[in-house]
């Protein structure tokens, strides 16, 4: 490896059920995430100044190397996750959306007061979801900054209404105010679309709550994030990103076990860009946490359909949501839930040859 270049690991080649197995048995795949998805092949990148080049390489050839970088890495592709919110990591799961809020891009309005959003929130459950995110402001491309205090208006009686809910329930938010009295009121899992960097008060608030975080990479805040967006290499530019707010966090006293990532499907990228995180995101795993993808309804979906009302969107958000778990991501933040959950046990069912899962 040349002076100031860097090497990523995307795993590939990804099967599923019984050639899965044969192929693990075999020694010819390894669990990537010690989920139900196994690689055969992994492409090894190297990017410096000059540009990108790539080899190809069997997992049974690289299984055997002694090479220390390539054995880490391995180590971090094929590390069983630990359990998130007290969810299983070991197969996808499914994160339903509830916005309290009068102005989200999909369904703003809706649940705006705290009994709709509570019923929602149970509703949801019901419908398949394992976990439930709520949020008191939109981020959608455009939007103005909520005030603290408004935005706690919003989520706090709804947060304490499921406190004692049978489910696990994950803020939405970016403030401290907002995510310190949420952990007060017992939610599992901090959900922050700044990666704790909009606030300095966000890192210690999640070290020192022992709380789950997902750490979202986002260019630019939602008022201008839609403007120009713009990447040399989208994938691997998001990648380093996570990775550098991973560290920061380790360091602040946020342990890796608690960490989770999302690419940031839809903030401050283009169609494009969103396709070839979207195409690319096995080499996510790379980071050793559990991924989340949040793609439903987005704008680049409207795009590649010719539809651009949001709620007309769900058979294209289910085929992200699909494309996703079969690269092995462990959450998918949807709007669509029982049709997604529907989607999600079928193909599972399918790739597997046989119900509940390889």
């Amino acid at each position: 490896m040349d002076q100031g270049s860097k090497l990523y690991f995307r795993p590939l080649g990804l099967v599923s059920g019984a050639a899965a197995e044969l192929a693990v048995t075999e020694h010819h795949a390894a669990w990537l995430a010690g989920g139900q998805v196994a690689f055969t092949l992994v492409e090894i990148v190297d990017r410096d100044a000059e540009g990108i080049t790539s080899v190809y390489c069997p997992y049974s050839n690289l299984s055997k190397s002694t090479d220390d970088i390539v054995r880490q890495a391995l180590g971090r592709l094929t590390a069983p996750r630990p359990r998130i919110a007290g969810l299983s990591m070991d197969r996808t799961q499914i994160m339903g959306i509830v916005n309290v809020t009068p102005d989200s891009f999909s369904d703003g309005g809706l649940y705006a007061a705290a009994p709709q959003a509570v019923a929602r929130a149970r509703q949801l459950h019901a419908a398949g979801a394992a976990i439930i995110d709520i949020g008191g402001e939109s981020t959608r491309p455009g939007a103005q900054t909520v005030p603290a205090g408004e935005e706690l208006n919003r989520v706090l009686p709804v947060l304490e209404a499921l406190s004692d809910a049978p489910f696990p329930v994950s803020i939405d938010s970016r403030k401290p105010e907002v995510l310190a009295a949420a952990v007060k009121a017992g939610v599992d899992l901090l959900n922050d679309v700044s990666a704790l960097s909009y606030d300095p008060q966000n890192m210690e608030i999640a070290a020192k709550s022992g709380l789950p975080v997902v750490l979202m990479h986002a260019q630019g805040s939602p008022e201008t994030m839609q403007d120009r967006p713009s990447y040399d290499h989208v994938l691997y530019e998001v990648y380093d990103y996570l990775e550098q707010r991973i560290n920061d966090c380790i360091a602040a006293g946020i342990e890796r076990s608690r960490i989770v990532i999302d690419p940031g499907i839809g903030f401050g990228k283009t169609r494009e860009h969103n396709l070839e995180l979207l195409s690319g995101l096995s080499l996510f795993h790379g980071l050793g946490v559990p991924i989340l993808i949040g793609a439903s309804r987005k704008r680049f979906i409207g795009d590649l359909i010719n539809q651009p009302e949001p709620v007309q969107r769900m058979p294209g958000s289910i085929a992200a949501a699909m494309a996703a778990a079969a690269q092995g991501v462990q959450l998918l933040r949807c709007h669509d839930v029982q049709e997604t959950w529907q989607a999600l046990t079928t193909w599972q069912a399918c790739m597997t040859g046989r119900h509940g899962g390889a």
